[in-house]
């Protein structure tokens, strides 16, 4: 990965011009702090990855045709973690550009160009001398080359800010395809450390997946009718508290946790079959066509949807508190049902959505407590 700079006070943007490239696409502008809902939720529909949250905390160079989002270029996210912006992003008269997207048919067009030209135009404005395209790759260098003057500053493995793999516990109930997926991971250079792998089920093929990898199995099966529930809660949290984890992951866990258990691993990730909002506190969420559904939390969410007719379901990856399913979201992505589509076919589909999140979120949590 590498960062690039460019100098803002030499290079000369036409601003007119690039104006004018977008009304000849027959495209609409606006400039703004964050992005419409709609347009975050796109994003993360085509484009993937944690980009929806940076949007979400930038101001944004948009453009729309009839509504529809065709792309965005971002300025001065707020609040990022990442060590690549512990450089050149922090000297005087830096400011940050991107993410910065383009719809896929749009590609190869005018409209990248003239997005690139108006966000260094608003970060020249802005007072700023010097523009970081952040995490970028040698691929796309020369693109940002051609129309910014940007030059290479700064050469990265993203990883590699990890110094040693990070301590992780698996919680889950079922076959671990989730697990196999962060396994897969960690064999192709994740910096974790998987110690454990603690199932509610003794039957849990998961069980079976964590022998295969070498990793710690621990079926912790709640007797009902011989153990209280407040008995198996601390039995849960000493056998989890006795790997002494850094990092906690649900991956299909299906035994509802309770405030300690929370309150003894703050860092936590789960990951739902839904498509959650940006913002905890909400019970709807916008997707990429514009419409609204209810944010499906619980055990059923995808059931959930389909009963309630709902065209889209989806996966994220959020943060664990005391409230289900409303911690702050790493990554999330949607998918649209098909005609007369059964739960069983919709589940097929999106488990390879589910396990590419997963992997996705852990990078990002991996990347913010470098």
């Amino acid at each position: 990965m590498i960062n690039l700079l460019v100098d803002l006070d030499e290079a000369t943007f036409d601003v007119p011009a690039a104006q004018a490239a977008l009304a000849r696409a027959g495209v609409e502008l606006a400039v703004q702090r964050g992005a419409p809902d709609r347009t975050l939720a796109w994003i993360d529909d085509v484009f993937g990855g944690a980009w929806s949250s940076e949007v979400a905390s930038a101001t944004n160079v948009l453009v729309t045709r009839s509504g529809a989002p065709v792309g965005f270029a971002s300025i001065d996210a707020q609040g990022l973690r990442y060590p690549w912006l512990c450089g050149a992003a922090r000297e005087p008269g830096v400011g940050l550009f991107g993410p910065f997207g383009v719809a896929p048919q749009q590609r190869g067009g005018t409209i990248g160009p003239a997005l690139l030209v108006l966000a260094m135009h608003e970060l020249r404005v802005r007072g700023y001398r010097r523009a970081l395209i952040a995490a970028t790759n040698d691929r796309l260098a020369p693109y940002y080359a051609r129309w910014t003057g940007a030059t290479v500053v700064e050469r990265f493995e993203p990883l590699a800010f990890t110094p040693k793999p990070v301590r992780t516990v698996v919680l889950a109930s079922g076959s671990g395809t989730n697990f196999q997926a962060v396994v897969d991971r960690v064999n192709d250079g994740m910096p974790l450390d998987l110690v454990a792998l603690v199932s509610n089920k003794p039957g849990a093929y998961a069980l079976e997946r964590a022998r295969s990898a070498g990793v710690m199995a621990v079926a912790l099966p709640w007797k009902r009718s011989e153990e209280s529930r407040d008995a198996y809660d601390a039995r849960l949290l000493e056998a989890v508290r006795a790997t002494e984890p850094q990092l906690v992951l649900l991956l299909g866990w299906m035994h509802l946790l309770e405030p300690r258990f929370v309150q003894a691993f703050p860092a936590m990730l789960n990951v739902h079959p839904a498509f959650l909002p940006l913002d905890p506190s909400r019970d709807d969420v916008v997707l990429p066509d514009g419409t609204h559904m209810p944010a499906f939390r619980g055990a059923r969410a995808v059931a959930d949807a389909l009963a309630a007719g709902m065209r889209w379901v989806g996966a994220s990856v959020h943060e664990v508190t005391a409230q289900t399913d409303r911690g702050r979201i790493l990554v999330r992505k949607p998918l649209r049902v098909l005609d007369e589509e059964r739960e069983d076919e919709v589940l097929a589909r999106l488990h390879p959505i589910e396990h590419a999140i997963v992997g996705d979120a852990i990078k990002r949590w991996l990347y913010e407590h470098a």
